[in-house]
């Protein structure tokens, strides 16, 4: 698995624009090869898939996304759940809402980033990331993200409360991050993992259908860019 990940890797200066033709090559992350494909729900169902993923410190992961115009998700407590859904009721603005936990090896996410779209938190752009224990031999973990777009809030079939139902184009929501932090001038570039997901298509955990091109976008934040 690790050499068809590092094989399958292909750099691209962050000054192209996505879906130009890749030049070089470039071996994955460490922790790319024990990666999971998907997030996992509380009760272990499959949840939103792998799709994105950066290369760098967590204050580099922050400092970047803030710079792109990404804002922090806030932890998820009794105030912000009444919050955010008081405002999706009301269409007031939340643009730090908090997100729903998911899983990865283990955990709920490490970090979690969102732009509102209108008046309120119905609608969203968001990614949520894990941090690899692994480093590369830089020191750097790799954090596994998955950005999907919420468009709409509706009562859980499970839970009874408020829950997002994303986009089926999930892909977009991957190069769209991507395109941020590569206009931001905050990544030194980035690299495709071809067939990282093996399906073209499946359904989170909320029965939400998606589809994928199957590839995972890895960028590699270099901040000093964005500081010249």
């Amino acid at each position: 698995m690790a050499a068809f990940l590092a094989c399958a890797a292909s750099f691209v200066s962050a000054a192209d624009q996505l879906g130009n033709e890749p030049t070089g090559t470039m071996a994955g992350h460490p922790a790319l090869a024990q990666s999971p494909r998907h997030a996992t729900t509380s009760s272990g169902r499959q949840g939103d898939a792998i799709n994105i993923a950066f290369v760098g410190s967590e204050e580099d992961l922050h400092r970047a996304l803030a710079v792109a115009g990404w804002y922090a998700a806030d932890a998820i407590t009794l105030k912000t759940s009444v919050r955010i859904a008081a405002d999706c009721v009301l269409k007031k603005p939340y643009a730090h809402a908090p997100v729903s936990n998911l899983y990865v090896w283990g955990r709920v996410q490490d970090a979690a980033f969102e732009q509102p779209v209108g008046t309120s938190p119905n609608q969203r752009h968001h990614v949520r990331f894990w941090r690899s224990r692994a480093v590369d031999d830089k020191g750097r973990p790799l954090w596994l993200g998955s950005a999907t777009f919420d468009e709409r809030v509706e009562i859980s079939r499970t839970t009874g409360g408020f829950t997002h139902k994303i986009s089926p184009e999930i892909d977009k929501e991957r190069d769209k991050l991507l395109l941020d932090a590569v206009a931001a001038d905050t990544i030194d570039g980035y690299y495709w993992v071809d067939r990282f997901q093996p399906e073209r298509s499946g359904k989170n955990g909320g029965g939400d259908p998606y589809q994928t091109d199957q590839r995972l976008a890895v960028g590699i934040v270099d901040l000093r860019r964005s500081q010249q």
